[in-house]
C-alpha cells in the first residue's frame, strides 16, 4: 500500500459471518463503510451486528475503487443526498436450483441512473435467468424480504456515522481494472 492510500478514505464492502448465539448455521449480511483502512471499521462492524457476538468474522471484503467504469471516491458531504447523475447501487439477488436445499445468492453492484435501470441490469444477469424453476422463481432480496421494487442504493444503507459526514462520488473512469475481491476466513481482531 502505497503512503497515499493510506491517507485516502475509501469505500468498503464487506461479507460477515457469524455463528450467533441460539443459531443452528453461520448466517450472514452484508456491510458497508467508510474508512482509511479495515481496520477502522472494527467498532462500527461490532455495533451493527452486537448480536453476532464473539464468533463475528469477515468471509470476504472489496475496497470499491471502480464499478462499472466509474471511480468511486469519498469526499467531504456538501449538503444531503447524491448530486451525481449516476447513483452507486447494491442488489443481493437470490434463487434456486433444484434439488438443492438451499437459496443461492448472487451480489451485483452497479453504477445506473436510477433504481428502474438498477433493476434492468439486474434482470439481465445470468444468475437472474438461470437460478430459478416452475415454483421458485428467483427474486431480488431486500430488508423487507422478497420485493422487486426495492433496490439500495449504497447511501441509504450506509450507517448515519458515514453518511453524516461524507457522500460517495462517481468519476467516469472506462478503461480502470477491476477491483480485487478477497475470500477467506478473516477474524476481526486480525483486520
Amino acid at each position: 500500500m502505497d503512503i497515499e492510500s493510506k491517507h485516502t478514505l475509501k469505500l468498503y464492502m464487506l461479507l460477515l459471518g457469524s455463528k450467533a448465539p441460539g443459531r443452528h448455521v453461520e448466517q450472514h449480511d452484508f456491510f458497508f463503510g467508510i474508512a482509511h483502512s479495515m481496520k477502522e471499521l472494527v467498532p462500527e462492524i461490532k455495533k451493527f451486528w452486537s448480536e453476532a457476538g464473539e464468533k463475528i468474522h469477515i468471509d470476504a471484503w472489496r475496497e470499491i475503487n471502480i464499478v462499472d467504469g466509474y471511480r468511486i471516491s469519498i469526499k467531504p458531504r456538501e449538503g444531503k443526498g447524491n448530486v451525481d447523475q449516476q447513483k452507486l447501487f447494491f442488489i443481493n439477488l437470490g434463487g434456486y436450483q433444484e434439488n438443492k436445499f438451499e437459496e443461492q445468492h448472487y451480489v451485483v453492484l452497479t453504477v445506473k441512473p436510477n433504481r428502474a435501470a438498477a433493476f434492468s441490469e439486474a434482470k439481465e444477469t445470468l444468475f437472474f435467468k438461470n437460478n430459478h424453476f416452475e415454483g421458485a422463481r428467483t427474486h431480488i432480496d431486500d430488508k423487507y424480504g422478497i420485493d422487486v421494487d426495492d433496490l439500495y442504493e449504497i447511501d441509504e444503507i450506509l450507517l448515519p456515522v458515514y453518511t453524516e459526514k461524507y457522500q460517495i462520488a462517481l468519476t467516469e473512469e472506462p478503461e480502470a481494472a477491476a477491483d480485487k475481491i478477497h475470500l477467506g476466513y478473516l477474524k476481526l481482531a486480525n483486520v
